[in-house]
């Protein structure tokens, strides 16, 4: 069968032991970057197995080979560099052809940023969406914030590490002054996470350089987490 596997977003310890039985099992891994899923294998001594690039750009000519692969009787692992594959990573189209096409495969669970992310900020878990990368142009990326201006629900989300101004800026823009954290390098040796509304962020990383992935997470509409500039000087 396939085996879509979550792989550590940093600390190489979140790699499970059913994934890492899913790799040493595989005659077959398809991974977006070859050299990086050779090195997460070489650490944990696993033998090296067929390896195919599967990543965004190739992923409509590559499905079809996969699946053979699948229907042939092979282990096949499907991974991306770190996290789900298929979340904010190539993997929709091969999982997508599965189900449709009665192929079997299953989810290995395992570290994820989106959830990482939004535990690490202290705001609200209870409901929240998952938006992916932003646009990057300034009225496009103002547009896709209003979208959620008037919802309560947690928004969640990936930003360049080049881009996080300008971003923290029109979502101060286009939802007003909440609560947000942005996180980075989650599980990594140079964590961080900068915690306070959107405004006091929006300072503190005007003309700073950031390094490493990050994950941004703004509260949603709720006065709670609003900032009242009545009553607060």
């Amino acid at each position: 069968m396939l085996h879509v596997v979550a792989t550590p977003i940093g600390n190489l310890g979140d790699l499970s032991p059913r994934a890492l039985e899913a790799f040493r099992n595989a005659s077959l891994i398809a991974c977006e970057d070859t050299r990086r899923t050779w090195q997460l294998l070489s650490h944990f001594k696993v033998p090296r197995p067929e390896m195919i690039s599967y990543r965004q750009g190739n992923e409509e000519r590559t499905t079809a080979s996969i699946i053979a692969a699948v229907k042939a009787g092979r282990e096949v692992v499907l991974c991306s560099d770190g996290g789900y594959p298929a979340i904010s990573d190539p993997g929709y189209r091969l999982i997508r052809a599965c189900a449709k096409g009665g192929v079997q495969y299953e989810v290995v669970p395992g570290a994820s940023a989106v959830e990482v992310a939004l535990l690490t900020s202290g705001l609200p878990t209870s409901s929240f969406t998952f938006r992916g990368f932003p646009p990057r142009g300034p009225g496009a990326l103002r547009n896709w914030f209003a979208e959620d201006r008037d919802k309560e629900h947690t928004l969640v989300f990936y930003e360049s590490p080049y881009r996080v101004a300008a971003t923290l800026e029109a979502a101060l823009d286009a939802l007003g002054d909440r609560e947000a954290a942005v996180c980075i390098e989650l599980t990594k040796m140079h964590e961080r996470a900068s915690r306070g509304y959107l405004s006091d962020l929006v300072k503190e990383f005007s003309g700073a350089k950031v390094k490493g992935e990050v994950a941004l997470v703004i509260a949603g509409c709720n006065p709670k987490f609003a900032r009242n500039t009545n009553t607060e000087e």
